[in-house]
């Protein structure tokens, strides 16, 4: 479902990410797929220097329907970003991608934090993180990153994955897996 970045899956993640349901909210925006190539090539050399984390989303085919990063790592806290193409929206793979993302973030990238900022108008974003159990709202707790992230002019909502609540959420998922398990022998 998630696989390291890759030049070969460009041609396929292009035509997706340009649809107009899914480029305004997209972080790095090309102009032309030979830009997108060239981007992306940068941000494969920027994960090998240890500035992010980035992963091509995947269907069940193996076939390239997103990305998902971990942009802007300081002190093992950085800012997530996701994108599906739109046949992809609202078929459960954005909640797929993440678990496995925050899995390996968290459990084998020693990631402590992630963030979420969210543009306040992206209201298919925004229900998203709202369902996520283990996310919680951060504009009162990180009030001063908040503020620094609306100066822009664009109104943000954030949101916060601890480790230890992702941690909490996956031991609670593998313990009801269990119990069902027995239930069924």
């Amino acid at each position: 479902m998630l696989k390291k970045r890759d030049l070969e899956e460009c041609q396929a993640l292009y035509p997706l990410m340009t649809h107009p349901d899914v480029f305004p909210f997209v972080r790095q925006k090309p102009n032309s797929y030979e830009e997108y190539l060239f981007l992306t090539k940068q941000t494969m050399e920027a994960e090998e220097r240890g500035e992010l984390i980035s992963r091509t989303i995947l269907d069940e085919w193996q076939n390239p329907i997103g990305t998902i990063s971990l942009y802007d790592l300081n002190e093992n806290i950085g800012f997530l970003g996701t994108w599906l193409g739109k046949p992809y929206h609202g078929k459960g793979y954005n909640k797929l991608a993440k678990e496995l993302f925050f899995s390996e973030a968290f459990f084998e990238l020693n990631i402590d934090s992630i963030l979420m900022r969210i543009r306040s108008n992206n209201t298919r974003s925004l229900k998203a993180a709202e369902k996520l159990p283990y996310a919680i709202s951060a504009n009162e707790t990180r009030s001063n990153l908040l503020q620094a992230l609306n100066s822009t002019g664009i109104t943000y909502q954030l949101f916060e994955i601890p480790k230890d609540l992702f941690t909490l959420y996956t031991l609670r998922q593998t313990n009801e897996e269990s119990t069902n398990d027995l239930r069924e022998a």
